[in-house]
């Protein structure tokens, strides 16, 4: 079978350049629009944790029951909802229950590790490449949201509870991802384990920037207004998205046709 038709039929992308740009514009759409839709919008963190859970809910539906194959709008509409999801777990059980920020780092990093355990105890392989069952998908799935959740408690943790600053975490997270890169790249850390690690990683630099990019200047930001970043960022999301979805189109025709 044709290696890039094998990759399109499984449930997931291939990890490739855009994979990671969209991946965390994702990540930063999860933190700023959490906030808009909550805050700008007054809705309230329950309410729009009740709507983006029910709208997540319908698409795994879907994506379990009638697709069952990586479909890029699909994909990527989850993503975003879970990293929406994701942001608000945290900010409720901090702001609404007193939940400290490190004791959320540690639970959610335990649960996913918790995850991670099981799934590999389960199949043997966390590799994305083969995610080609519900089961496995399902694990993905919970490990991403519960990677979510801990990434934008890490990234607070950071530039507020320790008062680092949000620039300064961005330049933290960012740095650790190059760190890892060079490791993969020139000294052969296990891609299985680089991939993790980068994911990880990609959600509390996507929330740092999300913060950097939308506090005020008083407080460490860029005070650019929440609507002017949430639009640019999924329009950007949209735009790379249906790229994908062409491309994905076309080597399923290609390979239709025998090419």
């Amino acid at each position: 079978m044709d290696q890039q038709l094998k990759q399109f039929l499984l449930r997931v992308p291939e990890v490739t350049l855009l994979f990671w740009v969209v991946k965390t514009l994702s990540t930063t759409v999860g933190e700023t629009g959490a906030d808009f839709l909550a805050f700008d919008l007054n809705l309230g963190m329950p309410i729009v944790a009740t709507i983006m859970s029910g709208a997540m809910v319908i698409l795994l539906y879907f994506q379990f029951a009638k697709f069952k194959t990586y479909i890029p709008m699909v994909y990527w509409s989850i993503v975003i909802l879970m990293s929406i999801n994701g942001t608000l777990i945290t900010d409720i059980l901090v702001d609404n229950f007193g939940v400290s920020l490190e004791t959320l780092t540690i639970v959610f990093t335990l649960a996913m590790l918790a995850g991670f355990g099981l799934w590999y105890k389960d199949e043997k392989t966390l590799s994305i490449h083969s995610i080609d069952t519900g089961k496995r998908e399902a694990y993905y799935w919970v490990v991403i949201l519960l990677a979510f959740a801990l990434g934008t408690g890490v990234g607070d943790l950071l530039s507020e509870a320790l008062a680092l600053g949000y620039s300064t975490a961005l330049t933290i997270f960012g740095g650790a991802i190059a760190l890892v890169a060079m490791w993969y790249f020139l000294f052969g850390l296990n891609a299985v384990l680089a991939f993790w690690i980068v994911y990880v990683l990609t959600r509390p630099l996507g929330a740092s920037l999300g913060d950097f990019l939308i506090k005020p200047v008083a407080d460490g930001g860029l005070g650019i207004g929440m609507m002017s970043v949430n639009v640019a960022f999924l329009a950007s999301i949209v735009l790379i998205v249906v790229v994908m979805s062409f491309r994905a189109k076309k080597v399923l025709s290609n390979s239709a046709k025998g090419i």
